[in-house]
């Protein structure tokens, strides 16, 4: 699980879409302080929102350990009626951002 990474990707495409792709090898920061650049007034409110969503990735990913075995796996399985020991978490935007469980579709919506 790499919600970060995830992310990137979906930006990625965000600006591919566009017409505007990042140069192959680009690094994560500069392409999540570009997205965030968009709507920010400096380089500097930029690099602190994009530090800002890197941290609340990171703690989504700590939560999602921390608490799948006593929480999200039960809630999942009666949710999905999954019955799979493949577990793989990752994060999208779809109406909302939401990370998914691919093998069993289960999500948990962020907003």
């Amino acid at each position: 699980m790499d919600l970060y990474a995830d992310w990137i990707e979906t930006v990625k495409q965000i600006f591919r879409g566009s017409g505007h792709p990042f140069e192959p090898g680009t690094p994560d920061e500069v392409i999540g302080q570009t997205y965030y650049r968009q709507t920010s007034e400096t380089d500097e409110e930029a690099a602190q929102r994009h530090e800002a969503n890197v941290e609340r990735l990171r703690e989504m990913e700590r939560k999602i350990r921390d608490h799948f075995g006593d929480v999200i796996e039960p809630d999942l399985r009666k949710r999905t009626g999954y019955e799979g020991d493949s577990f793989e978490f990752k994060w999208i935007y779809l109406q909302g951002e939401k990370i998914v469980e691919l093998n069993s579709e289960y999500m948990i919506p962020l907003e």
